[in-house]
């Protein structure tokens, strides 16, 4: 994937993205919401929670619940939760590993999950060792998407320009983070629970199979007149 010609950096999202974990993940909040006596199928969980930072999911589940979560909830559902991931065991998304191997520029992560989540199912699929000390976390103290901050902390750190980034998402919170910093976005919509035509609104150019990506990822000069689906715009 010859993209040293103009692209500085690519950022990759964690679940759905790089690891195909958000079908484990709901079944396991979905289960531990049932204890709490708020039933949901999996297909509405995702529709609700997919992309959340922490506060984010608290203040949807408090709001069904009309009180406070206990706090010791989503601690323990979290350990239930890696547990879940080990053992299934959770997998890297097809075609993820070419795209990885191919590219020529440096790349990280940024997701609104947890740390020690990605180090568990990075590590799972082994792709920890690609990223480690290059993940960016809402844990951080910055804000998560669909705020832009995050995307343009990891790009600053890389000396890359927005307009020289290409980011790799599957919500319309990641999108609308990515658009909001001035990158270059491609939706992910290969997962039958993705909302292809809500990307497409948020602003990204989608594509169903990760092997689609190679071609997506055309360098175009900004100055040229391109169209959004061959590279960044002004």
């Amino acid at each position: 994937m010859n993209v040293n010609s103009g692209w500085q950096l690519a950022i990759f999202d964690c679940d759905g993205v790089l690891v195909d974990s958000e079908g484990l993940t709901h079944e396991s909040l979905v289960n531990a919401l049932v204890e709490l006596g708020v039933d949901l199928d999996i297909e509405t969980a995702i529709g609700l929670f997919m992309g959340n930072s922490l506060p984010q999911s608290i203040t949807i589940i408090e709001e069904m619940l009309g009180n406070p979560l206990p706090d010791n909830f989503f601690p323990k559902w979290r350990e239930r939760l890696y547990e879940h991931l080990r053992a299934a065991p959770v997998e890297a998304v097809p075609g993820i590993v070419n795209v990885l191997d191919a590219l020529e520029i440096p790349a990280c992560v940024v997701s609104n999950g947890p740390l020690r989540k990605m180090q568990t199912t990075l590590g799972v699929t082994g792709l920890w060792q690609r990223f480690e000390g290059h993940i960016y976390s809402a844990e951080s103290g910055l804000p998560g998407k669909p705020a832009p901050d995050l995307f343009l902390a990891a790009a600053a750190d890389f000396n890359a320009a927005p307009n020289r980034t290409f980011v790799v998402e599957d919500t319309v919170k990641g999108v609308t983070a990515a658009v909001a910093a001035g990158m270059q976005v491609f939706g992910y919509a290969g997962a039958a629970y993705t909302d292809a035509d809500a990307l497409v609104t948020a602003g990204a150019t989608v594509f169903a199979d990760m092997s689609e990506l190679r071609s997506l990822i055309r360098w175009v000069d900004p100055g040229e007149d391109s169209s959004p689906q061959t590279g960044p715009g002004d």
